[in-house]
C-alpha cells in the first residue's frame, strides 16, 4: 500500500512509513514536535525509541498511535527483540488513547499465531492491514460527515470550528473531523474553518493550521478562550473534533479544551460532532469516569511563556465530554445519533482482539 503521505504542494512528506535497509527494518516517523517549522524525520531502529518517540508527541493522534503501536511490535520482531516486553512497553506508553494498545494486540495476535519462522512477517502484514483499514475508515468518516451536516446544518457553505489537530498527521488516510472539513473543502462547501490554537502544545496552531495552509483551505487561528465570541456572533455552523478514547456510553475524552466546546455549542444550539473510527469506542470502559486522563508534565505550561519560578501547573491532557453534549458521533460505518450505548453499538464492529 502507498505511504501515509502529507501533501505538501509539490512534495510530499511520509508521516508514518516502514522502511527495510541492509541493515535492518526502521520505522520512521515525521516529528510532528518540529513543525511547522521543519519537516524533520525520526528513524526508530529499537522500541526504546519509539516509545520515546510516543511519549514525546513526535507521533500521536489515535489512529496513527494504533499504526505505531502495531508497527512497533512488527519492528521488535524483526530486530529479534522479546516481542511480548516490547508489546507491554509500546501498550502503556500512553494512557488514554485506546488505538495504541488496539494497534499492538492486533500485531501481537498475528505474532502469536503465526509459525516460528514467519512471526516477524505476520506481524508486518498485520500491521500494513491495520494501515489500509484505517486509510479506508478515514474516507468512510468523511462521507458520512458531509452527509450528516447536510442535515444538521442545511445550506451548502460551512463555517466549522475545530480543536487539537485531527487530518492526515493523526491518521492512515485523511483524518478524521479534518477529513471532513478537507471533504467540504474539495466540493467548494467550506465557508472557513476556524482553528483552536490547542493549549497547551498548539497542535491547532501548529498542526492543523499547517494541513489547512497545505490543502488552500479557508482557514483562521483563534485563542482557545476566543470560540466564545465567535459562537455569541453566530459565526460557527458546527464544531467537529476527534477522540482519543469514546466509552460504551458515548462519553468521549479529546484533547483538553473539548469539554467546554460542547458546553458553548449546547448553549448556543450548534451541533457538536464527534468524527472517530470504530477503533477509538472501548467497549471495555463502560463511561466516562473510567477512562484515565493522562497528566502531562507541568513544564508544559509554565515554559510556554515566562511563569515565576516554581510556579505550578495543572495539565492535564484530555477532558472528557458527556454523551448528552454530544450531537453525534461518527465512524467508518455510520452515524450514532442520539448518543446512546445503543446507537453507538449499532455503528461500530467490535473487534475480538479488544
Amino acid at each position: 500500500m502507498d505511504d501515509h503521505l502529507v501533501q505538501t504542494g509539490q512534495a510530499a512528506v511520509p508521516a508514518l512509513r516502514w522502511e527495510e535497509p541492509p541493515d535492518g527494518p526502521v520505522l520512521v516517523l515525521l516529528d510532528q514536535t518540529r513543525l511547522p517549522r521543519e519537516e524533520v524525520e525520526l528513524a526508530c531502529t529499537d522500541v526504546p525509541a519509539l516509545v520515546a518517540a510516543i511519549r514525546s508527541l513526535a507521533v500521536r493522534g489515535a489512529p496513527l498511535l494504533g499504526l505505531a503501536g502495531a508497527y512497533g511490535v512488527a519492528l521488535a520482531a524483526a530486530r529479534g527483540y522479546d516481542v511480548e516486553d516490547a508489546a507491554d512497553l509500546l501498550a502503556h506508553a500512553r494512557p488514554t488513547a485506546v488505538n495504541l494498545g488496539y494497534g499492538v494486540r492486533r500485531a501481537l495476535a498475528a505474532y502469536r499465531a503465526a509459525e516460528p519462522g514467519g512471526a516477524a512477517a505476520a506481524a508486518l502484514a498485520e500491521a500494513r492491514a491495520l494501515h489500509a483499514e484505517d486509510a479506508a475508515a478515514s474516507a468512510a468518516m468523511a462521507r458520512h460527515g458531509v452527509q450528516l451536516l447536510a442535515e444538521l446544518a442545511p445550506g451548502g457553505s460551512y463555517r466549522l470550528l475545530t480543536h487539537c489537530n485531527t487530518g492526515a498527521l493523526v491518521s492512515g488516510g485523511n483524518g478524521t473531523a479534518l477529513g471532513v472539513a478537507f471533504a467540504l473543502h474539495g466540493s467548494g462547501q467550506l465557508r472557513r474553518l476556524w482553528v483552536d490554537e490547542t493549549r497547551p502544545l498548539l497542535q491547532g496552531s501548529r498542526l492543523t493550521a499547517y494541513e489547512a495552509a497545505r490543502a488552500g483551505m479557508p482557514y483562521t487561528l483563534l485563542a482557545d478562550n476566543a470560540a466564545g465570541s465567535l459562537f455569541a456572533a453566530g459565526k460557527v455552523d458546527a464544531v467537529l473534533v476527534g477522540a482519543d478514547r469514546i466509552a460504551a456510553d458515548g462519553s468521549t475524552a479529546n484533547k483538553v479544551g473539548s469539554y467546554p466546546l460542547a458546553v458553548l455549542a449546547r448553549y448556543h444550539h450548534v451541533p457538536f460532532v464527534v468524527v472517530a473510527p470504530s477503533t477509538t469506542v472501548d467497549p471495555a470502559t463502560p463511561d466516562g469516569a473510567g477512562i484515565e486522563v493522562e497528566q502531562r508534565p507541568g513544564s508544559e505550561v509554565t515554559d510556554l511563556a515566562p511563569s515565576p519560578l516554581g510556579a505550578r501547573a495543572y495539565n492535564p491532557a484530555f477532558d472528557v465530554t458527556p454523551p448528552e453534549l454530544i450531537t453525534a458521533i461518527v465512524t467508518e460505518y455510520g452515524v450514532a445519533s442520539p448518543v446512546t450505548a445503543d446507537s453507538l453499538a449499532s455503528v461500530c464492529v467490535q473487534q475480538s482482539t479488544r
